[in-house]
């Protein structure tokens, strides 16, 4: 198929048809301008009308969206557990109902528990006292958790999951080997009573494991 080309005028007649041409095509783009400015003019209360619906409606949702985060927030500020609740539960619950708690206490966090998880169920972050794993034991009322959850833990928190403190969390309580293990190489233990004054009391954490806080925020680096 041969292409199209066009050529300039050539000749007077030429150009004098090809000025026409153009004083009309201007002609025409000034009426249309003209028209539509004339209509928009004719129309403008109901153009009015429509985004002042609009705005409304806009102002309305945004107005929504923020009451229901101020909700969430005073819900999640106002947060308390029993242990009554917690023995109720399952490990799933258990691990996200600590996931809800450091979120109460400022932490950023989410739950990774499952398989694979390499002891970590719920992961926080915070840019004055770092990050923080904890490993979720949820068990039967007077059941104790031993110190292989501790070796567990001691031997991922830092070198896996990039993080400042580990806690291991249990709704029943640990064995003595258990905490003197835990407190001469910094895994902190929250046990039954502990629980209870997190959870149902409503200390914040930081306050029962005596975290500081630091002046600068702190960059967390990507877990492996």
């Amino acid at each position: 198929m041969r292409r199209l080309r066009v050529r300039s005028p050539r000749g007077a007649a030429e150009w004098s048809a090809a000025g026409v041409v153009g004083l009309a095509g201007l002609l025409l783009l000034v009426r249309m301008t003209a028209a539509a400015l004339t209509g928009l003019r004719a129309a403008w209360p109901a153009v009015l009308v429509v985004v002042l619906c609009a705005a409304v409606v806009v102002a309305w949702r945004l107005g929504r969206a923020a009451a229901r985060r101020q909700r969430d927030r005073q819900r999640q500020a106002d947060l308390r557990i029993t242990l009554a609740e917690f023995d109720a539960m399952d490990d799933r619950r258990f691990e996200y109902a600590l996931r809800d708690l450091l979120v109460r206490d400022g932490w950023p966090a989410r739950r990774v528990g499952g398989g694979g998880d390499q002891a970590a169920d719920v992961i926080g972050d915070h840019l004055q006292r770092g990050r923080i794993v904890i490993q979720a034991k949820h068990t039967r009322v007077g059941g104790k958790v031993g110190s292989s959850v501790m070796y567990a833990v001691k031997g991922t928190a830092r070198p896996v999951h990039k993080a400042e403190h580990a806690v291991v969390v249990t709704n029943g309580a640990f064995t003595r080997d258990a905490t003197v293990w835990g407190d001469r190489h910094g895994i902190h233990w929250i046990d039954r009573e502990r629980l209870r004054r997190w959870a149902e009391s409503g200390a914040a954490l930081h306050e029962l494991l005596g975290l500081p806080a630091r002046s600068r925020p702190v960059r967390f680096k990507r877990a492996a």
